[in-house]
């Protein structure tokens, strides 16, 4: 059956086909990430949210149409979560979406009705800022990290790459919300267009401006790094059989001259000093293949209480002693936030039975010919700061050792190794994303794609000829310039209101206008 727009219009007159319609808006953008990886849709992925909620009959309603979006939006990006905390991801999405009301309610101040030209400006400015407001907050560890921004979707395309080298992932959020806020301008407000046209054509020139001016990375060298990926091992004995496994994929790099071999995340599942057998054999390896291994222990340390997930550098005599302990952890896969509150979730779901530990500090690794590196574990490669910290600590090489197995019939794979893309883009570093059961990728200084990614189905080392680069990004060393600007244009927001506000109290009430009088000087009475 087809509606016609007075259909439509009367439906989403219906608190509850409205929320339906908030919720399906707000999910849309998912599209643009992998393993969709429509990056083209970012730019008016958001469109029909904006369209909806500017129609709110109230301000009330705009900031519920903006927790609803965001609902769906949480729970779109995040939906390969379901299975491991079923109603719980449900629960997770409400709560962050409620992060989006401001910025409906902000979305119908500027936009409702007729906007003037200067609403349309401030618009293009000011929505964007509340959205990286929003990306901000929810980039919290606590609240599951900065999975998702929407930057993030242009993790293939080199102008934008360009962008995040500028300002980071969070440069592009900003213009793709602000592309979005003109383009649905354009379609609804035809007497708005001329400010809406002016404002791609800025955000064009700025692109065009980064790609001219924005230093590239200069390739100064290149290194060998091997990525060990030995699939899904599930059953009785899984640790002994996935090490064994990668000890054979192992072997089969000697003679190829790398210079480091890389496993995933949890690739050894005990304590080397509790197992001097595995840590000899690792030794073994590291001279047969010439090079040391990166290895990434999950286990209960002997030398102090708790489990936790460690990069552990392997040399041909053993442990070198470079250890990085995981510092960001993922809550209820790793830990179980406020656990007395919340420990019920372990039952109906896969959330921690036990909190890993953390560590303290990030850690910069020296490996042979003067090469240093920066390990992460995990979804630290989502924090754009962690890359940028070890950077500015001298590594020539950014790792993130992970492991999505968890995930493997999911877009989640996908999703994790494009981040790594974005990190090496911002920084000027290259990156090694190694992970147990894929994605497993490659990138170079620029982000661009090194080599081919390793899929979920795949049991197999590969090697990897990688450049380097030593420059410094105007991100790297600015850091989150973005975020303050838009922290700033939401000040100055809320300066203007304040002054606007300010200025009424001080007018006071109008004057009051005596009655009209009769013919008889008295006073008229209405109604008689």
């Amino acid at each position: 059956m087809k509606l016609s727009a007075a259909d439509w219009r009367r439906r989403l007159g219906s608190p509850w086909w409205r929320g339906v319609a908030a919720v399906l808006a707000g999910a849309l953008p998912m599209l643009s990430f992998p393993a969709p990886s429509l990056w083209w849709f970012a730019y008016v992925a958001l469109v029909p949210w904006i369209l909806l909620v500017r129609s709110a009959p109230t301000a009330r309603r705009a900031a519920y149409d903006g927790w609803l979006g965001g609902l769906g939006f949480m729970l779109a990006v995040h939906h390969w979560l379901l299975p491991s905390l079923h109603v719980f991801t449900v629960v997770i999405a409400a709560l962050l979406g409620a992060l989006w009301a401001p910025w409906g309610w902000l979305t119908r101040r500027f936009l409702a009705g007729v906007p003037s030209a200067g609403q349309v400006v401030a618009a293009l400015f000011v929505l964007p800022s509340a959205w990286l407001m929003v990306e901000l907050v929810r980039s919290w560890e606590g609240l599951g990290g900065p999975w998702g921004l929407l930057g993030s979707s242009q993790w293939d395309v080199e102008p934008a790459l360009r962008l995040a080298s500028v300002g980071g992932v969070w440069l592009l959020s900003f213009l793709l919300v602000a592309v979005n806020v003109a383009v649905a301008v354009l379609v609804a407000v035809r007497q708005s267009r001329v400010p809406a046209v002016a404002g791609l054509v800025a955000t064009a020139a700025a692109t065009s401006a980064a790609w001219v001016w924005s230093p590239r990375p200069d390739v100064d060298g290149r290194v060998r790094i091997a990525v060990v990926q030995p699939g899904v091992i599930d059953g009785v004995g899984g640790a002994e059989k996935r090490f064994a496994r990668e000890e054979t994929l192992t072997r089969q790099l000697a003679g190829q001259d790398v210079d480091l071999v890389v496993w995933g995340e949890s690739s050894v599942g005990f304590d080397l000093a509790d197992r001097p057998d595995l840590a000899n054999r690792l030794a073994a390896l590291s001279r047969q293949v010439d090079a040391d291994i990166l290895v990434n222990v999950d286990a209960r340390r002997s030398d102090r209480p708790g489990i936790y997930k460690s990069s552990v550098l392997v040399g041909p005599e053993g442990p070198t002693g470079d250890r990085y302990d995981k510092m960001r952890l993922v809550p209820f896969g790793e830990y179980v936030p406020a656990r007395s509150l919340l420990g019920w979730a372990t039952s109906v779901g896969k959330a921690a039975g036990e909190d890993r530990m953390r560590g303290t500090e990030q850690v910069v690794m020296n490996v042979g010919d003067g090469l240093r590196i920066g390990p992460m574990v995990c979804f630290e490669s989502a924090f754009p700061d962690m890359s940028r910290h070890l950077t500015r600590d001298g590594a020539d090489l950014l790792l993130a050792q992970s492991a999505t197995s968890s995930f493997q019939q999911s877009w989640a794979p996908e999703q994790h190794a494009s981040l790594a893309a974005l990190r090496a883009a911002e920084t000027g570093r290259p990156m090694v994303h190694a992970t147990l059961t894929g994605v497993s990728a490659v990138y170079g200084p620029s982000g661009e794609r090194v080599g081919s990614w390793l899929g979920t189905d795949a049991s197999a080392s590969a090697v990897y000829d990688v450049p380097l680069a030593h420059g410094v990004t105007p991100y790297a060393r600015f850091g989150e310039w973005p975020v303050y600007a838009a922290l700033l244009i939401l000040a100055a927001l809320g300066a203007t209101e304040e002054a606007r506000s300010l200025r009424v109290r001080r007018a006071g009430p109008s004057p009051h206008v005596p009655p009209a009088r009769t013919a008889h000087e008295s006073p008229a009475r209405p109604g008689r």
